[in-house]
């Protein structure tokens, strides 16, 4: 546990070891609330938005949706129950490194790749931000080095950063000044490409608190979380680690292999498929007091899920492959 190491290999390990801390029966939804955990809304959401790639597909033979990171399958449980098996055509994958759930729907598909070949829809809810990377930090000389990390937490530099993680620095992170910091996000690129690459038609989403080249944080955004608060991160696996996401990367990273890419928030793609937060009009509460009350639990769920200081800030990255991403989420490149 003492042992010195780069943080993408502590992370690997006190994440997806063993012992693990995605390893233990409670599952991620035991420490932390994801928009999939907020409200069934946002299932809803996502199966909106499989129809809409269903269409745009033309109505494949067999539809594929794909949930990367998938926890303890509770999204593509509840695609299972919104969709329905789209007349016997759809085809629900969880991708996941945990073993399968204990009483499982059996018609979500429990496994730990990214099938080969998908048509449909790619979705990775909070997952970039749990792919391992090196950290950076800049020395007094202005030479950014890897930051070494024991089991306990405590931190030291390592050697000098070299070869294609200081390309993807200088390109995507550049450092200059002594104590910045820069989580290296090359491993995210390469995963998300493959990911898209598995597509052969369809669309790929990946959702995750972000940033872009213009505002990168000074000293990176490292953290731990357990049990619903944040804790100093300590790569023992007591706790989730995680950072945010370089998306402007990864969309480079894929974007030989797809046909349009947008960049969007989380708000603005559930406003697209009609997520808005709108309160009821309160007629509706003499009319009938009942739908009332259930319309406006509602469109508090979708508050919260659509909060420009909370999950709405998140950031949606859209590609697509043999088809147009649907023009109602925006600019696309």
């Amino acid at each position: 546990m003492n042992e010195w190491t780069g943080w993408r290999a502590a992370t690997e390990r006190a994440l997806y070891g063993e012992q693990g801390f995605f390893r233990r029966a409670e599952g991620p939804a035991g420490h932390f609330r994801t928009s999939v955990h907020a409200s069934p809304l946002f299932a809803g959401a996502v199966a909106e938005l499989v129809r809409r790639v269903d269409a745009a597909l033309g109505r494949p033979t067999v539809l594929d949706v794909v949930d990367v990171g998938a926890g303890r399958g509770e999204l593509a449980l509840g695609l299972v129950k919104a969709l329905g098996g789209l007349d016997g055509r759809l085809r629900v994958h969880a991708v996941e490194r945990a073993d399968r759930p204990a009483g499982l729907d059996p018609r979500v598909r429990w496994t730990a790749r990214v099938p080969e070949s998908v048509t449909g829809l790619v979705f990775a809810n909070e997952w970039l931000d749990n792919v391992p990377v090196e950290i950076a930090e800049v020395d007094p000389e202005g030479i950014p080095r890897v930051v070494e990390v024991a089991g306990d937490g405590e931190e030291r530099l390592g050697g000098v950063v070299l070869g294609e993680d200081a390309r993807w620095l200088r390109r995507w992170w550049p450092l200059e000044e002594p104590g910045t910091r820069a989580e290296i996000g090359l491993p995210r690129d390469e995963a998300w490409a493959r990911t898209v690459g598995t597509l052969r038609r369809g669309l790929a989403v990946a959702v995750d608190y972000a940033h872009d080249r213009g505002s990168r944080p000074p000293f990176g955004t490292l953290a731990g979380y357990r049990e619903g608060r944040e804790v100093r991160p300590v790569p023992d696996g007591s706790c989730d680690l995680t950072a945010h996401v370089a998306l402007d990367a990864c969309a480079s990273a894929a974007a030989a292999r797809a046909r349009e890419t947008t960049l969007t928030t989380q708000r603005s793609a559930l406003h697209a498929v009609g997520i808005s937060g709108t309160r009821p009009p309160l007629s509706l509460a003499t009319s009938d007091p009942a739908a009332y009350v259930r319309a406006l639990a509602g469109a508090g769920e979708a508050a919260e899920l659509t909060s420009s200081s909370g999950l709405g800030a998140f950031g949606w990255l859209m590609q697509s492959v043999g088809m147009e991403i649907p023009e109602e989420f925006g600019a696309r490149a």
